[in-house]
């Protein structure tokens, strides 16, 4: 039996062990593992969810249980302190001496902390482990402001934890630009934007000198002169890896750090000695991701059990992260350096979008990438690069999308080589994954995922290798099931049935009915949209399902605070309700504007101050605008025939009901609609998700327009009809809508995917071809008959109004928002 020790109970440390029992019987090999942390290994990719309610237990990669079952001896707390390699064997700080026959060094690496004065400082912290998450908390509950010095992936992860704990948030960053290594200028500047919008202040090119503070920190000071007043510094500027054992014991590390190791993952001077992970240096380049290390471990298991084991020469350094809520993601050369290239790029600053690829100077092979805001297409494009698979004849369509309807040549998941890697965690290929669906018959995502450990690991290839399942069963002729997530084995629409029928009304009743696990960021909101828009309560009573907007009851704006909207039906207002509007925007300071939707937004209320100020709109008579939900936002209109000498119906009078009809109404995205009094089309209703033209014989009904960043004019549903039956035509769309649409999907979005377009949503809706149209028009009028406002709600609710508050301990507002004035009103202080 040869006996293995693994110095190091990390991600891969224990990846190695997992391998390593799933290639041998437990007779071939005798495993010890050492770890200084008191818990088994825990997931480090996702640490930030700590400070999101994430106990350890949920963190772990396995429980102790599964070392005993697997007889693997695991001792934590325990530190190596000495290798023996003459007499092959390691001591513990405790006095254990114990002997190997391979050992490997799993050590992982340590927070790089920066020499500058004053850093032993109280409320000084690193970010890397559960005790340093713990510190952290603590301190954060005195704590007020907080800075991260690092704009890198760890730093930025940092700052996410420390926004979660309610803390005002700085990032420090040295170099000009967030995450250098990975985007570039205009990719960093969109990312630096939307972390702003969120509330977080970002210093650039900023080189901390001094950390001030009579044994407690106060402050920072920086090398150009600057400084910053924080309550709680983290530092998380990087890695360094833990080599300072292999140096005892004569083992060569690199200048730069790491224990140098060649391809077979071997020390220079002892074959017997591997290093795997952080601590391992290949070419003096030392890999921080995850899936290098999962891959190292494999091949020192392949070797180990005497199987086929390729050579380690690198590794891909593509990655795709969620940061703070902002999709990021780059790939193979992400600027463009490695060879001769020619980029195409998109950028939207409104909409917070950027996308970068780099195309070979022939025009035939994607080289890398860039992609912020909007990284869906991340997987399709790295398997591309990897894969050298060649371009499309407008290769802009990859980032834009092709403009005459159909997908973009060779973009679909068939085209894909069986070869290509679809988990770089755990080296699982299209070909792995398709054996296993067509000749095993697993037809679910958790059961390959149970097989291959594929989307485990940083589940950067969750998406894709949900739609490769979908892509094969359909191959095969099989249904495909439109599952929500990973925790709900149903489609929204399936979900929406299950509630109404059960009577289901929370969250929680629905996830112990139907559903596992804890819930995730996708399956939260999609079912508060689907209670809201079943039950039509109060989304404020299962707060913490909702996105930020509805759990505020306003838009998040840039700089941190909100948004305030009454709802100004049809855009008619009285000059009392409009000197209302003008008093509460001039007694809280806020920023005023007339939107093109015919309603006036007031910007710059921090949270606290929202129930004063609905408070007084609502005594006014006003309501919410729901401008922060999805659902209807407004009805907009022209005069009509009230004032308009070409008017032939009232526009305005028709849009008020239609608005008040349909207000605050719950759908997968947000609705629009709008009244034209004549064919000139002044309110522009066919740009709608539900517009109405008037004609000399009633109404023409267009459904399906807008469709957001890809915006098409709505189509003709009906034409000629009055009053009554339009809006039975319209309950019946909305409804039909509301049943039937993904989470998400605007309506155009919704009518594009329908099989058999608007001819078979005419039958439906104004043919009733599905005999549902009554169902439709009664669900309709519950809605109608349940609804209350919102704000006035939570207005006359103290339990309610005592939500909105910026910190639970203090009556005071967050003293990090800033302004400066801009045409005689204020804006945020980030705005350029």
């Amino acid at each position: 039996m040869t006996r293995i020790i693994v110095i190091g109970n990390g991600m891969v440390g224990y990846k190695f062990c997992e391998k390593l029992r799933a290639a041998s019987s437990k007779e071939d090999f005798q495993i010890t593992v050492f770890g200084e942390e008191p818990w088994p290994a825990y997931d480090r990719v996702h640490l930030s969810a700590y400070f999101s309610g994430s106990k350890v237990d949920d963190l772990s990669m396995a429980p102790r249980s599964w070392y005993q079952e697997n007889e693997i001896d695991l001792r934590t707390n325990e530190l190596i302190i000495e290798i023996d390699r003459e007499q092959k064997r390691v001591v513990s700080h405790t006095g254990t001496v114990m002997h190997y026959d391979k050992l490997v060094l799993a050590t992982g690496s340590a927070a790089f902390v920066p020499a500058i004065n004053g850093v032993e400082k109280k409320g000084v912290f690193v970010y890397r482990t559960i005790e340093d998450l713990d510190a952290i908390m603590d301190f954060g509950k005195k704590a007020k402001s907080a800075a991260v010095i690092g704009g890198g992936l760890l730093g930025l992860e940092a700052a996410k934890a420390v926004m979660d704990m309610g803390l005002e948030t700085h990032v420090i960053e040295f170099a000009p630009r967030l995450m250098p290594r990975q985007l570039d200028d205009a990719g960093a500047g969109i990312l630096k934007s939307k972390l702003e919008d969120l509330g977080i202040t970002i210093h650039l090119s900023k080189n901390t000198r001094q950390i001030n503070g009579n044994g407690k920190l106060t402050g920072l000071d920086f090398a150009d002169g600057s400084g910053l007043s924080v309550d709680m510094l983290v530092i998380s500027a990087g890695i360094k890896p833990r080599d300072e054992l292999a140096k005892t014991c004569g083992i060569s590390t690199a200048d730069r750090g790491g224990v140098i190791v060649n391809e077979f993952l071997q020390t220079k001077e002892d074959k017997d000695i591997f290093a795997i992970g952080e601590v391992a240096s290949y070419q003096s380049m030392i890999y921080g991701l995850v899936a290098p290390g999962y891959e190292m471990a494999s091949q020192v298991v392949n070797q180990l059990c005497g199987k086929a084991s390729k050579p380690f020469l690198g590794f891909d350094m593509s990655t795709k992260l969620k940061l703070i809520g902002v999709d990021v993601a780059s790939f193979g050369d992400p600027f463009g350096e490695l060879e001769p290239s020619e980029n195409i790029v998109y950028e939207n600053k409104n909409s917070g979008v950027y996308k970068r690829i780099n195309v070979s100077k022939d025009g035939k092979r994607l080289l890398g990438g860039v992609l912020v805001g909007d990284a869906t297409a991340y997987g399709m494009l790295l398997q591309m690069t990897q894969n050298k698979m060649p371009l499309p004849p407008n290769p802009e369509d990859l980032i834009l999308g092709s403009r005459g309807g159909k997908a973009p040549e060779s973009a679909g998941l068939e085209s894909l080589p069986a070869e290509a890697q679809i988990c770089s965690c755990e080296n699982v290929t299209k070909g792995d994954i398709c054996q296993l669906i067509e000749k095993e018959g697993l037809y679910n995502i958790d059961e390959i995922k149970c097989c291959t450990k594929a989307g485990t690991g940083c589940g950067g290839c969750a998406p894709m290798l949900n739609d490769l399942l979908k892509s094969q069963l359909k191959a095969m002729g099989k249904q495909v099931k439109n599952s929500l997530c990973e925790h709900f084995d149903y489609s929204r629409q399936e979900l929406l049935d299950l509630v109404k029928i059960k009577g289901i009304r929370s969250y929680d009743e629905l996830l112990d009915q139907f559903g596992k696990g804890d819930g995730c960021e996708i399956c939260k909101p999609a079912v508060a949209s689907i209670l809201a828009s079943t039950w039509n309560e109060l989304v404020t009573k299962q707060d913490t399902i909702q996105d930020t907007n509805d759990r505020y009851l306003a838009n998040i704006q840039k700089g941190g605070t909100y948004s305030v909207v009454p709802r100004i039906p049809g855009g008619e207002i009285t000059p009392e309700k409009l000197i209302v509007i003008g008093q509460v925007a001039k007694k809280y300071g806020l920023y005023t504007k007339v939107t093109g939707g015919q309603r006036i937004d007031l910007f710059g209320a921090r949270v606290d101050q929202l129930p004063d100020i609905w408070e007084e709109l609502i005594d006014a008579g006003f309501e919410s605008g729901h401008a922060y939900g999805k659902s209807l936002r407004t009805v907009k209109s022209c005069v009509g025939s009230t004032w308009c000498r070409y008017g032939v119906q009232d526009a305005v009078s028709f849009a008020i009901r239609v608005e008040e009809r349909y207000r605050g109404l719950r759908s997968p995205h947000k609705l629009k609609g709008a009244v034209s009094g004549c064919i000139r089309e002044c309110a522009e209703a066919q740009s709608k998700d539900f517009g109405l033209i008037a004609t000399e014989k009633g109404w023409n009904l267009y459904v399906c327009g807008n469709g957001g960043s890809k915006p098409q004019h709505a189509k003709l549903l009906i034409n000629d009809v009055d009053s009554e039956t339009v809006l039975r035509y319209i309950d019946r769309f909305l409804m039909f809508y509301i049943r039937t649409a993904e989470p998400l999907n605007r309506t155009a979005t919704w009518l594009n995917k329908m099989e058999g377009g608007i001819e078979y949503l005419r039958d439906v809706v104004v043919n009733d071809s599905l005999g549902i149209g009554e169902v439709l028009e009664k669900e309709m009028e519950f809605m109608i008959q349940t609804y209350a406002c919102e704000w006035k709600e939570v207005v006359n609710n103290p339990e309610l109004r005592a939500k909105f508050k910026h910190f639970v301990n203090d009556e005071q507002g967050d003293p990090s928002i800033g302004f400066k004035e801009m045409r005689g009103q204020k804006i945020p202080a980030s705005w350029t």
